[in-house]
Order: C-alpha cells, then sequence, then structure tokens
C-alpha cells in the first residue's frame, strides 16, 4: 500500500490531507500528518483581533479538522533523506517511511534576528511583532493606551507571508485614530526594502492614491537594522525612526529541519538553501520525482498566501494520485494568490492575480470587507481546511 506523508498540518498541508483522503480509498493509501503543533491559528485573524474586528478565539485542533482516517502525528521534523525516502521525527523510535512526500511546513518566524525585537515585545508595552499570536492579542491591549504619536510598521528585508498584512495594519491603525478622535495627533509610517509596498498593478496605485490622501507615509528603500525600545527609536540603513508604537514584521526563514537537515532546498533560486525547489505549475520537486511541496515553504514564484495554498492543495493532491498511478502530471497551479485588503473599516478591496496578470479590479466595497471579516473565516475552517472548495482549480 502507498505512503503518503504530509509535513506541516497548516493551511496547505491539512488541506492536501483532507484532499488526497477523499481521493483515494483506504485499500490505496495510507496519509500521515505531521506537526509538532495540535493547534492550527486562523492566521489572518492576526491583524483584525488588535482592533476587535474578530474576537480572540481563532484557532483549531488540528486532530478535530482532519478526516478521521488521516493519521495524525505530534511530532517535530528534525530532517528528511529523499534518497532513502524517510522524515526524521524528534520524539519517534524511528523514522517515518514514505512513498510520496509533502512537504507544507510554511515561514518560520524569526524575530531575534533583528537585534532588540524581542527585547521591545518583552519588556515594552510599545513593540508588537503581530505575525506571532500572542503579540497580536497583546496589541489588542496596547491599542487601548495609545492616544498620539508615532505609528510605525516595519517590514523585513526577508520574503514573508501575506505581503497585503503589514499594509492592512497601518490603513487599519490610521482609520483606528480617525475612529477615535486623535488623528491630527498621530503619525503613520510603514518601511520596506523595496521601492514599492505592494507589488502588483494596478492595486499598488490604488494604495498609493489611498495613502496620500489618508497622509500615511511610506519609505521605500529602508532596511530594518535594529529596534532601541528604550530609546523608542528604529534603527535603518536611511537613519533613525522614533516611534511610540511599533508593529514590525518578524524576519522568516524556511524551517530548519529542511533548510539544514534535507536537499530539499538546495537550487539555483535567489534565496537557494531557505526554499524547497518545485517546478512552479506541478508543483513537484525539481530532483526528486516523489516529493511536492506548497505554500510559504516552498520557491514557486507567488505571492506566499492561504489563497495561494488552497488552489496548490489540490494541484499538489492531483498530481500525487497521478504520480501514483504513472500518469502524466498536470500543471495545474498558475500562481493564482489573492489578499483581501482592508482599507478602513467597512470597506476592503481584492487583490487577485496570478503568474500572468491582475485579475479583480482595484476597487474599495463594504461587499469586500464584508466576505473577508464575517463570511471568510467560516469558509476558511468549514470549507476549505476541509478540502471542499467549489472552483478548486
Amino acid at each position: 500500500m502507498t505512503h503518503i506523508a504530509i509535513l506541516g498540518a497548516g493551511a496547505g498541508g491539512a488541506m492536501t490531507a483532507n484532499i488526497l483522503r477523499r481521493k483515494l480509498d483506504r485499500n490505496e493509501a495510507t496519509i500521515t500528518l505531521v506537526d509538532k503543533s495540535v493547534e492550527h491559528f486562523y492566521q489572518p485573524s492576526f491583524y483584525l483581533v488588535p482592533f476587535g474586528y474578530l474576537e480572540p478565539d481563532q484557532s483549531r485542533d488540528v486532530r478535530d479538522l482532519v478526516h478521521s482516517d488521516v493519521e495524525f502525528v505530534h511530532d517535530a521534523v528534525t530532517g528528511v533523506n529523499p534518497d532513502d525516502q524517510v522524515v526524521h521525527l524528534e520524539e519517534a523510535d524511528e523514522d517515518l517511511p514514505y512513498d510520496y512526500l509533502v512537504v507544507a511546513t510554511g515561514h518560520r518566524l524569526a524575530p531575534e534576528t533583528t537585534p532588540g525585537m524581542v527585547e521591545g515585545w518583552e519588556e515594552t508595552d510599545t513593540v508588537y511583532p503581530f505575525y506571532h499570536y500572542e503579540a497580536a492579542l497583546e496589541m489588542r491591549e496596547g491599542l487601548q493606551n495609545f492616544d498620539g504619536g508615532t505609528f510605525v510598521v516595519t517590514i523585513p528585508d526577508t520574503p514573508f507571508k501575506c505581503p497585503g498584512a503589514p499594509l492592512k495594519m497601518a490603513m487599519l491603525a490610521e482609520d483606528y485614530a480617525r475612529r477615535q478622535g486623535f488623528r491630527d495627533d498621530a503619525e503613520f509610517i510603514m518601511t520596506r526594502n523595496a521601492d514599492h509596498h505592494f507589488g502588483v498593478q494596478p492595486y499598488r496605485d490604488k494604495l498609493y492614491e489611498i495613502w496620500n490622501e489618508r497622509d500615511i507615509e511610506f519609505k521605500a528603500n529602508t532596511s530594518v537594522t535594529e529596534i532601541d525600545p528604550d530609546a523608542q527609536v528604529i534603527h535603518t540603513d536611511n537613519g533613525q525612526i522614533e516611534y511610540d508604537f511599533c508593529a514590525p514584521v518578524s524576519p522568516q526563514y524556511g524551517q530548519q529541519a529542511i533548510t539544514d537537515n534535507s536537499p530539499l532546498t538546495e537550487g539555483d533560486d535567489e534565496h537557494d538553501g531557505e526554499y524547497v525547489t518545485v517546478d512552479k505549475h506541478t508543483l513537484q520537486h525539481d530532483e526528486y520525482d516523489t516529493v511536492f511541496a506548497l505554500g510559504d515553504c516552498e520557491n514557486a514564484p507567488h505571492s506566499k498566501t492561504a489563497a495561494a495554498a488552497r488552489k496548490e492543495s489540490h494541484v499538489v493532491a492531483e498530481n500525487v494520485v497521478r504520480a501514483m498511478n504513472g500518469r502524466e502530471l498536470k500543471p495545474g497551479y498558475d500562481g493564482y494568490a489573492a489578499c483581501p485588503l482592508l482599507t478602513q473599516k467597512g470597506k476592503a478591496m481584492i487583490a487577485e492575480f496570478d503568474y500572468e496578470e491582475s485579475i479583480s479590479a482595484p476597487v474599495e466595497t463594504r461587499s469586500n470587507w464584508i466576505m473577508d471579516v464575517n463570511v471568510l473565516p467560516s469558509v476558511y475552517w468549514d470549507l476549505w481546511m476541509r478540502g471542499y472548495d467549489p472552483l478548486p482549480v
């Protein structure tokens, strides 16, 4: 019987496990899902919880999300040997063998790689790296004491998941200040080591229009080198920025079990060593035919969002089944990604695009807000995470 191992129970891994379980009979394959955590978070809530737009309880037990015939192994992956087709685990007495491997290990948040970020988070009430669930919860309380001053959002030089989230944080914070009546006493700044704050047109120009109207400052081509929480100063390669409230995005990397203890990330990609190297359409590894990858951990040139993982999960599941049956793989992933850009309370714009072009119009509407805040969480938990999707590919 074929054994399929899936590493990572985030959006991509859990969805793929459930899709495969429905595609394959019990006598065709066993499916094992491995993760060091049993808690699955709805990560889009992390920029909504601080402003009270979603309640803090936005997590589920992975074991309640996946099909009962998917074996869940609560253990940490320490390495992969694709030549022997085994996964090394921290607690298990034996390696986990596989016939096909799906890597969906996501990003590793590394706030400690920016000097002062962890100290600011742990020792003050002015630094909240909100990509961490705990920091998002603490920021909810911290905002209640913010009534003016300089609010700074910083973006790391590394690739990072959900490129729209820092922009949403800046816009929602500015909107919060207006609604609380202290906008004239506050300044809002975002930094990024790039020419623009958002990479895809026509959404970029629309965002610039919004930011100019609302006096939100973007500091382009700016790298954060250190946060000094005692002086409340951010050091950059373009000088210093004083802050009263700092919402930094933590630097992000591949999981060390994959980057350091497997050959799966070795390739010619510009981020060689951090990401599993795959064909950008089939999502099969470029050297090991029995290995596939999806989501934030691989090097396909798409935006790292749950929407991308959702589309990829169907492609990976389809191609694993095709590989099992000796059939040609389907180049089904077109780089699709989507990002609801919440611009203020009650309004949002949907940025939707693939490898070739933008798809949706850059229009702010209330219906987009309702879809993202009121509808998508239930769709995420009850449909997408279960592997159901009316338009999968």
